[in-house]
């Protein structure tokens, strides 16, 4: 029987975030259902500076479009490309400059005063690691590039980036973590006529209740509970960014997902 208020409760999980320039706070504890897992988008015109400041959360950006300088930090000076990423700690502050228009989006937890600064450079010829993966089989089969890995130390957030094959699925069988992390996943390289299907559903099996969200670049669907599978239409490949955030430094862990045993092809 299909549940009506669970399915209303999923359909307020998307949000389309905003391609006017500034910063956009999208994924907020205090409209959203995620209470860990934070979202924002930064969006700078050609020669446009941000300073960002922490504050009391930790914070992940990645750029996911042009070229930026970093400065005015101890250790975060250097020019990122497209799929860098850097983090900074609470009660940090970052320049951040737009050699060409740029979009990031921003990750953020709550800082609990664990966490070192660090930038990673995206490099996909990287062997497949700790840092470089490939997950699942056939028509789940994903391509995975940490941006911030559990290795590296962070109060809460653990995220990257997926990439699926055209026109196929990712997270099959699909998983649920939600006693330990919140997720979000934040798509981007996907332009119109192009899309995906963001899926969510709460309980094993219970496929009745599925809520399917159209997702595109900018699109941001939060997983505070649940099970969520995606899957590409045909001639497009879903690229998002994931986030996890944990509800504790204990559970800052990449290997809490428990897949659905009405769909584990392992069984």
């Amino acid at each position: 029987m299909i549940n009506q208020k669970n399915k209303e409760r999923m359909e307020n999980w998307a949000v389309q975030s905003s391609e006017k320039p500034g910063f956009h706070r999208v994924i907020t504890p205090d409209k959203c259902e995620c209470k860990e897992a934070q979202i924002f988008r930064l969006n700078l015109s050609k020669g446009e500076t941000y300073k960002l400041e922490s504050n009391e959360l930790e914070m992940h950006p990645v750029l996911l479009n042009g070229k930026a300088k970093l400065s005015g930090h101890s250790i975060l000076n250097q020019e990122m490309d497209k799929f860098d990423s850097c983090y900074i700690p609470g009660n940090d502050i970052l320049m951040i400059t737009a050699i060409e228009e740029c979009i990031f989006y921003i990750a953020a937890a709550k800082y609990e005063g664990i966490g070192k600064p660090i930038f990673r450079k995206f490099d996909i010829t990287l062997p497949i690691g700790d840092i470089h993966q490939i997950h699942g089989e056939g028509v789940g089969q994903r391509e995975v590039m940490f941006t911030l890995a559990p290795q590296d130390k962070a109060s809460k957030l653990i995220c990257g980036l997926t990439w699926s094959g055209e026109g196929a699925w990712t997270s099959w069988p699909p998983h649920q973590h939600e006693k330990d992390l919140e997720e979000v996943y934040c798509y981007f390289d996907m332009p119109a006529p192009k899309f995906g299907f963001h899926i969510s559903y709460l309980k094993s099996g219970e496929v009745e209740d599925i809520v399917t969200h159209t997702v595109q670049s900018g699109t941001m669907v939060q997983a505070p509970c649940g099970y969520h599978p995606t899957v590409a239409s045909p001639g497009s490949r879903n690229a998002y960014l994931w986030v996890l955030a944990s509800f504790s430094q204990k559970s800052r862990r990449y290997d809490l997902a428990i897949n659905d045993p009405a769909f584990d092809i392992k069984k």
